[in-house]
């Protein structure tokens, strides 16, 4: 039997921020998970830094629950999964669902790892349409870890919307921080 090859990483989420085609909305949306140890919540899973983590306390799956006040497009996911710090605790197999609600979740994407070390992009794309996805919930489960792993460890979670082109006219895109500073008329 082959050996599965390694789950390659992605180019870091805020590259792509800098090409201004998408936009964290993290911060727009009220997180909760499914358990957690002390010290190791939502608040580490969103902090910007790729040392600190989540770690689940409980039995599988494991849930993190994204939440929009209102219907949001939502292009894309990105998770940062580390096998060689994380060994046992790292996902080897997730599903992301969406939805009105808790009752209506629908499974969009399931994805299995093989020892990631970087960000994971997982695209939110409806396939018929080929538009991302509309929605009021997003639902992200880990079905398994590597080694069998009991509780699970996720560094970074960034939800990510397509930028919206101006209605005004159409001007060239700002990619540099310093112009990304002056983008927006107040």
């Amino acid at each position: 039997m082959a050996t599965p090859s390694k789950t390659p990483p992605g180019a870091d989420p805020k590259q792509l921020e800098r090409t201004g085609t998408v936009r964290e909305i993290g911060s727009q949306a009220v997180w909760s998970l499914s358990s957690c140890k002390p010290g190791f919540g939502v608040d580490q899973l969103r902090d910007d830094n790729l040392e600190t983590y989540w770690q689940s306390d409980g039995s599988q799956p494991h849930l993190v629950n994204i939440q929009f006040r209102r219907r949001t497009t939502v292009k894309m996911l990105c998770i940062y999964a580390d096998y060689k710090s994380d060994e046992s605790y790292t996902p080897s197999k997730i599903s992301v669902r969406v939805g009105n609600n808790f009752h209506n979740l629908q499974e969009v994407r399931q994805l299995e790892m093989v020892e990631p070390s970087g960000w994971i992009h997982i695209s939110l794309i409806n396939q018929r349409t080929n538009e991302p996805i509309s929605t009021f919930m997003i639902q992200i489960a880990v079905l398994a870890n590597h080694q069998n792993g009991r509780d699970t460890h996720m560094r970074q979670i960034k939800v990510y919307t397509p930028v919206e082109e101006s209605s005004i006219g159409k001007f060239p895109r700002c990619t540099t921080v310093d112009f990304m500073m002056y983008r927006t008329i107040r």
